[in-house]
């Protein structure tokens, strides 16, 4: 059962370092759905990474380091939304991890993870926000993260939401279950793997004759953008609040100036 929250929650928005970094667009989307969905947001400025390249990197000690600072400077809020589900998934289920059963850190984790959401996750289970008059005429698929998918649950959410964009018409591809490829520093251990992956990927997008490739983690649709550029072919790839905010129609990830 969703938990309840107040009619103008108080959200903090845990901006993630790859949108901050590569694309603040997502940002600024993500801010517009939850004012749209009548939330409070608030962007805590001593926010940093969440963790997540030292916790699997084996580095727990550096993980815990950073859990810390996060959850000192996200406590007070009604929700916590992050527009990634890996870091979602950092936040709610490792963060508890990294400290002992019987510590204060332990108890503080524990109630940061409760109050953390993914942002289409949020918007759909917990505010019950639809957008409107939102428009984009095309075709578009897709891709289930691994963290979103198997840690956080989150499958029908993004449907239900863009299913509301007028003019958008879904396309299921085969495999939008399957791993991208990404996997953070997977792709840097393994590249010839992650390569292959994100090739069948790249060929299922195509398949499914979609002008569009849409998502919720933003390492998952640059690691298929630079694919599907690298290849040649034609769709544009953009995360899903981008879409839903009707920021559809400008630049699509990889194609910044």
């Amino acid at each position: 059962m969703s938990t309840p929250h107040p009619s103008e929650p108080r959200v903090a928005l845990f901006v993630t370092c790859l949108v901050d970094a590569m694309r603040p667009r997502v940002g600024f989307a993500a801010v517009a759905l939850l004012e749209a969905a009548g939330c409070v947001v608030e962007i805590p400025r001593r926010q940093t990474c969440c963790g997540q390249p030292a916790f699997n990197s084996g580095d727990h000690d550096g993980a815990a380091a950073v859990a810390r600072s996060v959850i000192a400077n996200f406590e007070g809020y009604d929700a916590v939304v992050v527009p990634s589900g890996s870091c979602a998934k950092t936040i709610c289920a490792h963060y508890p991890e990294l400290f002992p059963a019987d510590s204060e850190w332990r108890r503080r984790a524990l109630e940061l993870a409760s109050r953390t959401f993914e942002l289409l996750s949020y918007l759909s289970d917990i505010r019950r926000w639809r957008p409107e008059r939102v428009a984009l005429d095309a075709t578009a698929t897709y891709h289930d993260s691994c963290s979103s998918l198997r840690a956080l649950g989150v499958k029908a959410q993004p449907r239900r939401l863009l299913a509301a964009v007028d003019g958008l018409r879904l396309a299921e591809m085969e495999g939008a279950e399957s791993c991208c490829g990404f996997g953070g520093t997977f792709c840097v251990k393994y590249p010839a793997i992650s390569n292959a992956i994100v090739s069948e990927k790249t060929a299922n997008v195509a398949a499914a004759g979609a002008d569009l490739l849409l998502g919720g983690d933003l390492g998952c649709l640059m690691n298929i953008a630079g694919r599907l550029h690298r290849e040649g072919r034609t769709a544009r790839v953009y995360h899903a609040a981008e879409v839903l905010a009707g920021m559809g129609g400008g630049p699509a990830i990889g194609e910044e100036s």
